[in-house]
């Protein structure tokens, strides 16, 4: 009976990992839970009616204006107009009964894995980076965040004058920081 036991104690050890693993990790779905956090946070600082379709219709008319990484999460989750499935019920749903956002971010990895792969990029410090040393792609993608573009431009220098002349107005503190203007 003894050596049973141990059996049934070595089978709890064996199938506690894979129950484990459910739990989400550090950094584990970061534009998940970032996202939906503010999201969460918004539905209450506007006095939002806790309902699953009020809920529904705000994640929607959020995800309009969604770029970058938060617009593919809404991709994901079926709140853009040209998503191929729709499970915005199963955020919308859980959040009416106000489930910590980490906890509907972990169900939600269990229906589609590539919710949780979603990543932010580093953002760079635009105060201290030598703008000499990045690819012309990191460039183009500062303009791009800044929603800008750069008509003409050839050379990396030309990038580079570009991101001079808007930094005062869309980075103000690291134009003031910076010495090589």
């Amino acid at each position: 009976m003894v050596c049973l036991s141990g059996f049934s104690v070595a089978i709890a050890f064996v199938l506690t990992p894979s129950i484990v693993s459910g739990a989400l990790k550090e950094g584990d779905c970061e534009v998940c839970v970032t996202f939906l956090g503010k999201f969460y946070q918004s539905l209450k600082d506007n006095d939002v009616k806790f309902t699953s379709a009020d809920i529904e219709n705000a994640l929607v008319k959020v995800c309009k204006d969604a770029k970058g990484k938060d617009n593919r999460l809404c991709y994901y989750i079926g709140a853009t107009s040209d998503a191929a499935t729709k499970i915005v019920n199963e955020v919308s749903k859980p959040l009416s009964y106000h489930v910590p956002v980490e906890k509907v971010c972990e169900k939600l990895k269990k229906k589609d894995s590539q919710i949780c792969e979603l990543r932010y990029d580093k953002q760079l410090d635009l105060s201290t980076v030598d703008l000499k040393k990045l690819k012309v792609k990191d460039l183009k993608k500062i303009l791009e965040e800044w929603g800008e573009g750069c008509k003409g431009c050839v050379e990396k220098s030309d990038f580079i004058r570009k991101i001079n002349e808007l930094m005062p107005k869309y980075a103000p503190n690291a134009a003031k920081t910076r010495t090589d203007l």
